[in-house]
């Protein structure tokens, strides 16, 4: 049989965890397409597969941690920080491949440069599960 004490207690913990990640997502979203100097909204909805892979993989890289703190933390204000903190961490690796690993990147990827994408995807994703993992410790 099921406590529903129990059960309502978490739900409420669970629903409060998933507005808030929802919520750090979105504004995670938000700020790295102010960092980028190309429109991702436009070149998406233009069809550019590039710019596509290269956001959906920064967000992936950005949810992995904030998973991993989601599930280490026992405060939302510790959550909050890890997730600043993973935030802080995507974008400051983008800003370094991009300006230093791969100068002509944003024009690559608004000319649709696939190979461009999947590099900065897989880099995206690599910072994330680093990034996660080091949550853990």
């Amino acid at each position: 049989m099921i406590d529903l004490y129990s059960f309502q207690t978490s739900a409420f913990a669970f629903v409060i965890a998933f507005v808030a990640a929802g919520l750090f997502t979105i504004l995670f979203k938000l700020i790295y397409q102010w960092a980028t100097p190309y429109n991702e909204r436009t070149l998406i909805r233009d069809g550019n597969i590039a710019a596509a892979i290269t956001l959906g993989a920064a967000l992936i890289g950005y949810v992995l941690p904030l998973s991993s703190a989601l599930a280490n933390t026992f405060s939302i204000v510790e959550f909050a920080a890890w997730a600043l903190l993973a935030g802080v961490i995507q974008i400051v690796v983008f800003t370094i491949v991009r300006r230093f690993v791969m100068p002509d990147f944003s024009d690559r990827i608004v000319r649709g440069e696939l190979a461009a994408a999947i590099y900065m995807a897989s880099i995206s994703i690599v910072v994330g599960v680093l990034n996660a993992a080091c949550m853990t410790v």
